[in-house]
């Protein structure tokens, strides 16, 4: 029988002096990108603003897929970092006469909580307001909770006053977003995945030495990974035989909220980050498992140990024999508008990040 061990932080709200500069510093790195906006195959503000909060000495470098490299460090073995820039969101499929936009879904998402809102329309030249357009409750006779199919309206009465907006099939959709910081460590906003496994490669980054490391280690930050882990599957494909070890950096779906049964996927939110044993897409070896839990438990660093739902980057890499052992934060309201997080859990991730890189 395997006995996990789990490392609890301070509770809820309680932020000790030594945590308080690590917290602002992610804070910080983590608004910036929240607040920049990248549904799949629209990315590239996203991978700017990661540029922009790498250090100075980091030398990046994009692929054709679009992902975002930096590797540091010298020699075998190779281990590989993932997580992904891109955010959920929808795209145009069709314009129609009266100047409305068809949608479809990029990524998984519950259309219900963008029916009525805002809407932003990303073309990569400007950002255009509309609306999520209600539905004809008149002519709903059975209201369901889910809306048919969603449109949005830009304001114009025709297919012509539309795309005279630069408007076009295959743009992408959003609706406005804020970083906001709750009571104590607590945040809120929409696109915490991924940017919270975003920022804390770059917080990782930003404490390592490459002149210190005892190897190669690789940064991904991918693209499209809502839509079918393209960008991983690209640098997958890439890297062939070589990483040792991929380590997916990405969200732990957690129960930790009211709204949700506590007998699966709970790791309580400001308790450390998560790795990932199990999801839907991959199993971490369980000896990897155990090293890692020692490692985090070596350097202080409290770790969680959960099993959840969806997928990750790391799978990819399984069809040339390279293990994944995913690493993750808990998260209340997954790809919803008010997705929540604590902030000690960033840091924790980063710390996480950090010893994998110069000790393991």
């Amino acid at each position: 029988m395997r006995t996990w061990i789990v490392f609890l932080a301070a509770l809820p709200g309680v932020l000790r002096a030594q945590e308080a500069p690590r917290v602002a510093e992610a804070e910080r790195v983590l608004a910036p990108l929240v607040e920049s906006y990248g549904v799949s195959g629209m990315e590239e503000p996203v991978r700017a603003m990661v540029q922009r909060l790498l250090p100075r000495w980091a030398r990046t470098g994009t692929d054709s897929a679009g992902n975002l490299w930096l590797t540091l460090g010298k020699g075998e073995p190779t281990v590989v970092f993932v997580a992904h820039l891109d955010e959920i969101g929808f795209r145009i499929t069709r314009i129609r006469d009266d100047g409305t936009l068809d949608l479809e879904p990029a990524g998984g998402l519950f259309p219900s909580l963008w029916e009525g809102e805002p809407a932003l329309v990303h073309t990569g030249k400007a950002i255009i307001p509309g609306v999520f357009m209600p539905r004809d409750s008149a002519a709903d006779t059975v209201l369901k909770r889910t809306p048919a199919a969603l449109r949005v309206d830009v304001g114009t009465a025709s297919r012509d006053e539309t795309t005279a907006l630069g408007i076009g099939v295959g743009h992408t959709l959003t609706m406005p977003k804020r970083y906001v910081r709750l009571a104590g460590t607590r945040a809120t906003g929409r696109s915490f995945d991924d940017r919270v496994g975003s920022a804390a490669q770059v917080l990782a980054v930003r404490r390592l030495d490459p002149a210190r490391l005892r190897h190669r280690v690789i940064f991904l930050w991918s693209v499209r990974e809502e839509i079918g882990l393209e960008g991983a599957q690209a640098a997958a494909n890439a890297l062939g035989l070589r990483p040792i070890r991929v380590h997916a950096i990405d969200t732990f779906v957690s129960a930790d909220s009211p709204l949700e049964p506590k007998n699966f996927a709970l790791a309580p939110l400001g308790h450390g980050a998560v790795a990932r044993a199990l999801d839907n897409s991959s199993v971490t070896p369980p000896a990897l498992l155990d090293s890692l839990v020692a490692l985090a438990r070596s350097r202080g660093i409290p770790l969680q140990v959960g099993t959840t739902n969806g997928g990750n980057d790391g799978s990819v890499f399984a069809a040339y024999g390279v293990p994944d052992v995913a690493i993750g934060w808990p998260l209340r309201y997954s790809h919803s508008p008010a997705e929540t997080i604590d902030l000690r859990d960033v840091v924790s991730l980063a710390q996480v990040i950090q010893a994998v890189a110069e000790r393991w």
